[in-house]
């Protein structure tokens, strides 16, 4: 099985036999409720009282969790005992761009604790990016405290990815082919180094934590600097095609026009909703998110005002697209787009709905992603601790120091 992102195992059963399978799904659900009673614990997987106990034992001894009395005592006798991911487990997170190369340090209840970003020359090699990403690395790693362990490193690609082996197969605007930045990233810093698509992991990082959380069936999207990627979540369980290379939803055509988008495809979402485009009028050079988003929601000139309707609109369009063919409960928006939605959001959604599918329409809802900036960083580190919760008894954590 690849070591991108799953949706928690299932329930566990009352057999010695399948403990550290009942060790995983305990700490599965810690980590998505952040903060889980036992009894709600003991509710959720079927477990008795007694093996819950056992297992919170367990995952506090490794260091995995904590457990702490509920603040607030309902009822009479003893409080409620609330279980808690530890934050003393870390993993790093590393995205690639054109433009910047980011490194982030995630606990394992998702929160980023540390973050830093390098402009890259124009057109960086594969290996300006590790080891750009190594020496950040190796910075955070030093500013951690000691009680810290590592889990280990998380890479979201703009561009298609041989998860098996961390091999980028094709990153169009990066110009990277067959590029091994798994195995190299992985020799520069000593660490466990796990790749997936960042729409990908993007898609299900909000699903877990973000805007589609309790939600089933959702349509993600997101746009950076490589341009538009996305991802299906369809009854639970994430699209990814025969060869894990699905959720290319940035390449759908949408338009006669012969713009290309960067895998040189005319007329497309990616071709038509670009980032850059915003970026020349605005006379910016590698912003981040939050300083274009503050540019677009302030934009005076018509020049510019005209190009992000006519972006909306051709959003709009490829939205009613996936709204038809998946029929979901929420579209989730993330990167810049998510900038677009909330410059005019009721622009989009009229257009979207006008040319879906009626009864597909009716119920759908859009957000903007929650995690923001954040979204690649949880994304990114969820794959080394996806690899972490199949194995809490087995997989080793490197300490600091």
């Amino acid at each position: 099985m690849e070591p991108g992102l799953q949706t928690p195992a299932p329930k566990g059963q009352n057999r010695e036999d399948v403990r550290q399978h009942n060790l995983s799904t305990v700490l599965r659900l810690v980590r998505l409720a952040e903060t889980i009673s036992r009894s709600q614990l003991t509710a959720a997987t079927g477990l008795n009282r007694s093996t819950i106990s056992d297992l919170v034992a367990e995952l506090e001894e490794r260091g995995l969790a904590t457990e702490t009395e509920a603040l607030v005592s309902s009822g009479v006798g003893r409080p409620s005992l609330m279980v808690s991911p530890s934050e003393n487990v870390v993993a790093f997170a590393v995205h690639p761009e054109v433009d910047a190369t980011t490194v982030g340090a995630v606990t394992l209840s998702g929160k980023v604790i540390a973050k830093e970003r390098v402009l890259m020359s124009k057109s960086p090699t594969s290996a300006d990016s590790e080891q750009t990403a190594a020496k950040l690395i190796s910075k955070i790693t030093a500013e951690l405290g000691k009680e810290k362990r590592i889990a280990g490193i998380g890479v979201a690609v703009p561009g298609q990815v041989r998860v098996s082996d961390g091999v980028i197969r094709y990153a169009p605007q990066l110009g990277w082919v067959e590029a091994a930045f798994g195995p190299e990233l992985s020799q520069l810093t000593r660490l466990p180094v796990y790749l997936d698509n960042d729409a990908s992991i993007g898609c299900m990082a909000e699903r877990n934590f973000g805007s589609a959380k309790g939600f089933t069936d959702v349509v993600f999207l997101f746009a950076g600097a490589g341009g538009i990627g996305g991802g299906a979540i369809v009854d639970g369980k994430q699209l990814r095609g025969a060869s894990g290379y699905g959720g290319e939803l940035g390449h759908v055509r949408i338009s006669s026009s012969t713009q290309r988008d960067y895998s040189g495809f005319q007329g497309t979402l990616e071709a038509l909703v670009r980032r850059d485009d915003l970026l020349e009028l605005l006379k910016l050079y590698a912003a981040t998110d939050e300083e274009l988003d503050r540019e677009i929601q302030t934009a005076k000139q018509p020049a510019i005002r005209e190009k992000i309707y006519e972006q909306i609109d051709c959003l709009a369009d490829g939205l009613s697209n996936f709204v038809t063919i998946f029929n979901p409960q929420a579209i989730v928006l993330g990167g810049f787009l998510t900038s677009l939605f909330n410059f005019d959001s009721g622009r989009l959604i009229e257009r979207m709905k006008s040319n879906s599918v009626g009864a597909s329409a009716e119920r759908v809802v859009v957000r903007p992603a929650r995690l923001g900036s954040n979204l690649l960083m949880v994304g990114a580190a969820e794959l080394p601790f996806e690899m972490l919760m199949r194995n809490p008894a087995g997989y080793i954590l490197e300490s600091i120091g």
